[in-house]
C-alpha cells in the first residue's frame, strides 16, 4: 500500500455542501478539524513566504480565528505545525510570530530532503511492485496535463502525491517517514516555486528523468535524477524569494 492510499480527508458522508465561508466552532469531527488546520497552515505559510505576514508579525488566535471564521481549535493545530515547519516561532508571553530561516537553515533542509528523496528514489527503481510504478506513470501523466494548464496549487497537490508514490515505493516505513517529515518543514517553500514563470514544465521535464529511472531500474540514475531535481527546486525557491 502506498501513501496515497490513506483515506483522503473530506466531508463526510450526507454531509452538506460547504458554503463560500464556514464556520466550524460547532461540535465537528476530528477529521474535519485536521482538514481544516490544514487549510489554514497552508495559507499562513503562503502569506508568510510572500512577505504578507513579515518576520516578527504577531499571530494571535483569536485574530486568525476571526478573520477565517473558525474556532481556536484548528488555529492552534495550524500554528503548532508552523512552529515545526521553522515558520513560525513560539515564544514565553508573546505567542506565536513569523520567523524566516536563516540562509544557511534553509540551506541544510533542501540538502537534507535531496539526499532522503534521493534515497527514497533508488529504493523505489529496485523495490516497487509493478502496481505501484503503474500508478507513478499515471500520476506523472496527470502532472504533464496539469503542467499546460499554468495552475501552481493543482499542480502542487498532485506533485505531493507523486513524491508520495516515491516515498511508499523505497518499501521502507521508516525512511518514508523520515522523508516526509521532512518535506512538512520545507513544503511552503517547495510550494511557492512552483509560481516562477515555467517552472511547472521545468519540474515534470525534471520528474520525467525520476520516473524513467525507476521503470529501467536504475538505482543510481533514479538518486541522481531526484537529488538534482531538489536541488533545482532550491534554485527555484531562491529566484522566487528575492521577486517577492
Amino acid at each position: 500500500m502506498s501513501l496515497d492510499d490513506l483515506p483522503a480527508r473530506g466531508p463526510q458522508a450526507g454531509a452538506q455542501p460547504e458554503t463560500a465561508v464556514r464556520r466550524v466552532d460547532r461540535p465537528s469531527s476530528l477529521r474535519d478539524k485536521v482538514t481544516r488546520a490544514e487549510e489554514l497552515r497552508l495559507q499562513l505559510a503562503d502569506e508568510i513566504v510572500r512577505g504578507v505576514l513579515p518576520p516578527g508579525s504577531a499571530l494571535d488566535e483569536t485574530d486568525i480565528a476571526r478573520r477565517f471564521s473558525v474556532s481556536r481549535t484548528p488555529v492552534r493545530e495550524a500554528l503548532r505545525q508552523l512552529v515545526a515547519s521553522g515558520l513560525v516561532e513560539a515564544r514565553a508571553h508573546r505567542g506565536a510570530v513569523v520567523a524566516q530561516p536563516s540562509l544557511d537553515r534553509l540551506t541544510e533542509m533542501f540538502e537534507a530532503m535531496a539526499e532522503l528523496e534521493a534515497l527514497c528514489a533508488g529504493l523505489a527503481a529496485e523495490r516497487m511492485p509493478p502496481a505501484e510504478r503503474q500508478k507513478l506513470e499515471a500520476i506523472h501523466e496527470e502532472l504533464r496535463v496539469l503542467s499546460h494548464a499554468g495552475n501552481p496549487e493543482r499542480f502542487h497537490a498532485v506533485n505531493e502525491r507523486f513524491h508520495n508514490a516515491i516515498y511508499a515505493g523505497s518499501q521502507n516505513g521508516y525512511i518514508a517517514e523520515m522523508t516526509l517529515a521532512t518535506r512538512v518543514r520545507v513544503q511552503p517553500f517547495r510550494r511557492a516555486q512552483f509560481r516562477n514563470l515555467g517552472r511547472l514544465a521545468k519540474s515534470h521535464a525534471e520528474h520525467d528523468r525520476v520516473v524513467v529511472a525507476i521503470m529501467r531500474g536504475d538505482k543510481a540514475g533514479a538518486a541522481a535524477a531526484m537529488r538534482a531535481h531538489i536541488e533545482l527546486v532550491r534554485g527555484e525557491y531562491e529566484i522566487y524569494a528575492v521577486s517577492v
